[in-house]
């Protein structure tokens, strides 16, 4: 087969980035005025509540309610990023544009294919979290240094929740069970991962659930950086078990996806 001069994931990222170009300016937009809001709605309708009881610092374990969810912004945009950037693309890219079909027409293998989705993935989170940093560094409140690893993390995330949904998307034959997904798993741990309230206050089903997604990992790495209590052992711990994730989803997406376009 012919070599390539070029990493093949790196093609795969400019394959997708020349589809992006012509939607990059409503993403960013969109991302950037979304937090904005919900800085607005939470911290200053509901956090305001929130900050009024005397005991809420001593719970939150931090100055104020809009500081605790801003890390948790970050994250949770990265998960809804990841999560739904592997379903209808993916099976549109194998069922209805045939994108993959002309990839795997070149010197590409399928491991180009996933792992350059993985790096696409990185990169969006990244821009979404760098704007939704931008836009909780407007607001003292939320402003601090820690906001710069919790990009990194946002990242992380953000591919963690994508390669274990590209693996299922390959092989999933209709995208009427993706709403389902989305309904019961995404919009789930959005409200129960720990992004806008301790999951110590949940039933304990409920914390082991949040505990085994990514998402609260990422929360409270995230919140560690922003608060100013990170420690080595917790943050490699997290990290290690989100990076769990990736790995278990690119090595069955590179199977599912060589069985399907490299027979």
């Amino acid at each position: 087969m012919q070599t390539i001069a070029t990493p093949g994931p790196v093609r795969v990222v400019g394959w997708h980035l020349a589809t992006f170009r012509r939607l990059w300016k409503a993403n960013v937009l969109s991302t950037f005025i979304q937090p904005m809001l919900y800085l607005l709605g939470l911290g200053v309708g509901v956090g305001s509540l929130v900050d009024r009881h005397s005991a809420s610092s001593a719970t939150l374990g931090t100055s104020s309610y809009v500081a605790y969810v801003a890390p948790g912004m970050l994250i949770t945009v990265a998960m809804s990023l990841g999560a739904n950037e592997s379903l209808w693309p993916i099976m549109g890219n194998l069922k209805w544009q045939r994108g993959y079909h002309g990839l795997a027409a070149t010197p590409l293998e399928a491991r180009d294919i996933v792992l350059g989705h993985a790096l696409w993935i990185a990169i969006r989170s990244a821009i979404a979290a760098v704007c939704v940093a931008v836009a909780l560094a407007c607001f003292p409140q939320t402003r601090a240094w820690g906001l710069v690893p919790s990009v990194l993390v946002s990242m992380i995330v953000g591919v963690a929740f994508a390669m274990p949904i590209m693996a299922y998307s390959i092989v999933a034959q209709q995208d009427s069970r993706f709403a389902a997904l989305n309904r019961f798993f995404i919009v789930p741990l959005f409200l129960f991962g720990g992004a806008f309230y301790p999951i110590s206050k949940l039933p304990t089903a409920v914390q082991w659930y949040a505990r085994f997604a990514p998402l609260w990992h990422g929360v409270i790495v995230a919140r560690s950086f922003t608060s100013g209590h990170a420690e080595l052992r917790g943050t490699i711990g997290h990290i290690a078990y989100v990076g769990l994730w990736i790995l278990v989803g690119c090595i069955v997406a590179v199977h599912n996806l060589r069985k399907k376009l490299y027979p």
